[in-house]
């Protein structure tokens, strides 16, 4: 009688990014993308993808939350935790797809970038909550603060995050860019400045590559 494989592991896969890069716009484009190559998938974002999950986001996101600067990291990574616990470890160990709008990279962009929380303490939090969990592949979208910042005016109210000034901004996007040259097989970064068609072309190159690695 032969013998059962055990489940292949399925693909983590995260959208990164500045506040306004246009994450969201290319959602539903990976979504369909997927879909139409029989890819099993889950969609989900950070903060939230469980009820914990986004009750601890409108305590972050709202512009009249008194939330400390430790006390936001902890929060974030409780939120982690109860995601990875509910919905990616056991979409992963099916064998599906996860896609995050965000994971622990925003943790460093936001918290360790732009609010100067030091990152080693940030590691110590992400070594506890991932024990070694990593996305194969991120998604960073760059774009220039001005045409981020021009975006979110013309599209939405801005949340606690978005409504912080140039320089939180800055400091948060060269946290991510240090953070894909540190790591540039996990990371691939897009020019979220072009023409959705072009973006779009790029994401399906890079999504093929995942697909093709098995």
């Amino acid at each position: 009688m032969p013998t059962e494989q055990p489940a292949r592991r399925g693909r983590f896969i995260t959208l990164e990014g500045i506040d306004g890069a246009g994450k969201s716009t290319h959602l539903t484009f990976i979504r369909d993308w997927l879909a139409s190559r029989g890819v099993d998938a889950v969609f989900t974002r950070e903060p939230g993808g469980t009820p914990l999950g986004e009750d601890i986001r409108k305590l972050l996101l709202a512009v009249d939350s008194q939330v400390s600067l430790n006390a936001e990291a902890l929060l974030a990574f409780a939120a982690r935790q109860q995601h990875i616990d509910g919905v990616i470890a056991p979409a992963l160990a099916a064998g599906r797809y996860l896609v995050s709008d965000r994971f622990t990279d925003s943790t460093y962009a936001f918290q360790g970038g732009g609010r100067g929380i030091p990152f080693e303490r940030i590691r110590v939090l992400e070594d506890w909550v991932q024990q070694g969990l990593q996305p194969d592949l991120t998604l960073l979208f760059d774009l220039p603060l001005d045409v981020a910042a021009q975006r979110m005016s013309c599209t939405r109210t801005l949340d606690r995050f978005e409504q912080e000034a140039a320089d939180f901004h800055q400091r948060v996007r060269e946290a991510y860019l240090a953070r894909a040259a540190a790591e540039p097989h996990r990371f691939a970064m897009l020019d979220s400045s072009r023409g959705i068609a072009e973006i779009q072309a790029d994401i399906a190159i890079h999504l093929q590559n995942l697909l093709e690695r098995g």
